[in-house]
């Protein structure tokens, strides 16, 4: 575990999946045994945890090691520019903020550093996400925001695939392998489909 997310860990000192941690700010990484972290993934709640766990979920799949961290760009700013400042240094390549209302995480991560990074605007507001879909999406020239869909965590993980694969041949192949079974299983359910045929009235 790299410094950094070491002391966010011993911040909070809980286990978002089993108890509340002592600040909601800041809550434990997460990160698959053996290589370093390639993607980090932030939200600014505990509150956005379970939405934001799709991306592990479906970097998981394409054996891509992430962290996960819980930082309020509002809240905490100097921890988020921190994290974002030293991101590449500690091995990321991707990184992605997640969060609902003004959503300015993925931003300031943006601000910090030359990564990719990729906003996933969350919903949960008066306005559903749409709020955050705008602060998220409309950044300024010069500082780009890959933006997905209100809650679309999960997408948000499959273009770091395609970001990341870009240098990784293995990755590469294994996402190619991930769109071919998809395909089939599209196609096989069109097969089995009984054609629905309707009498037109004469």
């Amino acid at each position: 575990m790299d410094k950094f997310v070491e002391d966010e860990w011993q911040s909070s000192r809980m286990n978002p999946r089993t108890s509340e941690p002592h600040n909601e700010e800041v809550s434990p990484m997460e990160q698959p045994s053996g290589r370093g972290a390639q993607v980090g993934i932030l939200m600014g709640s505990q509150s956005d945890w379970a939405k934001m766990e799709k991306a592990a979920d479906a970097l998981k799949q394409f054996e891509v090691p992430c962290e996960m961290l819980v930082l309020s760009a509002h809240r905490l700013p100097d921890r988020v520019a921190e994290y974002a400042r030293t991101a590449e240094s500690r091995g990321l390549a991707v990184l992605m903020g997640g969060a609902g209302m003004a959503n300015h995480l993925a931003g300031a991560l943006a601000a910090n550093c030359t990564l990719p990074v990729i906003g996933v605007p969350l919903s949960g507001s008066a306005l559903n996400g749409v709020d955050a879909l705008y602060a998220t999406v409309q950044m300024p020239k010069g500082v780009p925001v890959a933006t997905v869909a209100i809650d679309g965590a999960a997408n948000a993980a499959y273009l770091a695939v395609e970001i990341l694969a870009l240098q990784d041949e293995p990755l590469r192949a294994r996402l190619k392998t991930h769109r071919q079974a998809e395909r089939a299983k599209l196609e096989a359910a069109l097969v089995e489909q009984t054609p629905q045929v309707q009498e037109v009235a004469r």
